[in-house]
């Protein structure tokens, strides 16, 4: 289908952008990469009356250092992150678990920034953002930003912290050098969305692991940290018993959709296996 018309408009700064949303409040849509916004507008179960595009904004894309954190902009795109040797060193999850999207043409196009907008609980992006500590800056319609932690910017299916008027500028994420890690999914078909998703980080020492993080992909409305797993694996052996063990809670505060047969307890079964997988990969067992 063709899309209802709209107005078109390219900004070229943050300032612009924001300004045109206060302009424009509801009638208007934001397209960063729009693997997600274009679909919707095809099939017009969406008509805004102005998009604003974000990809002429040089400030909203990249990856750099500042400190001991990453910073890698909104409207950078899968395939930049990828190629990012900084990102490979100090947050080699996020790596793993983007390397899993979709296919080349989408990891081209794709943002990160738009993906974590978008919240969609079956997204590979949500999880390794929360595993990692990550934090979204939010540039407002006064010049202002604020940083939200990434347990508290997912609110709801498909809801953030990101208000009316405002936009996600930049991603920090907290460097994790040395840590293993790994992001372990289960689909049915290739290039599909993830049933289920398991992103873990581990560092360890002397054979044991020293910390965990493990966030859950598609366990609920939202990405989900599973802390419980995390407590139980500090001090364990990377062992497929002790890990084993860890990961039995890893089910706790989940609320999974019951979309596969009508039955959530299919999607707490992978849930069990696949952490324990991801977490013994994440640990080099």
């Amino acid at each position: 289908m063709i899309p209802a018309q709209f107005d078109y408009l390219a900004p070229t700064s943050v300032a612009d952008a924001v300004a045109a949303l206060a302009e424009h409040g509801d009638e208007a849509k934001v397209l960063a990469g729009g693997q997600s916004l274009l679909p919707i507008l095809r099939m017009r179960l969406n008509a805004p009356g102005v998009v604003i595009d974000l990809g002429r904004i040089p400030e909203l894309q990249g990856v750099s250092e500042d400190g001991d954190h990453l910073v890698i902009g909104a409207m950078t795109t899968y395939a930049a992150v990828l190629a990012s040797e900084a990102v490979t060193t100090h947050a080699a999850l996020l790596s793993k678990a983007i390397a899993t999207v979709a296919d080349p043409q989408i990891r081209h196009r794709g943002t990160v920034g738009g993906a974590l907008v978008h919240a969609d609980p079956a997204g590979d992006v949500g999880a390794p953002a929360l595993a990692l500590g990550a934090e979204l800056v939010i540039a407002g319609a006064d010049g202002s930003t604020r940083t939200v932690a990434a347990e508290d910017f997912f609110e709801d299916l498909f809801a953030t912290a990101v208000g009316e008027g405002e936009l996600l500028t930049q991603i920090r994420i907290p460097k994790h050098t040395g840590w293993g890690a790994h992001y372990e999914k289960f689909v049915r078909v290739s290039h599909q969305w993830s049933i289920v998703g398991v992103a873990a980080t581990v560092r360890s020492e002397g054979g044991s692991i020293a910390e965990a993080r493990v966030g859950l992909t598609n366990m609920g409305s939202t990405p989900l940290r599973a802390r419980s797993v995390e407590e139980a694996l500090v001090g364990q052996p990377a062992t497929d018993e002790a890990v084993r063990a860890a990961v039995a809670s890893v089910n706790d505060g989940t609320n999974p959709p019951s979309d596969l047969n009508g039955d959530a307890d299919y999607r707490k079964h992978l849930a069990t296996v696949l952490t324990r997988r991801a977490v013994l990969a994440a640990a080099g067992a």
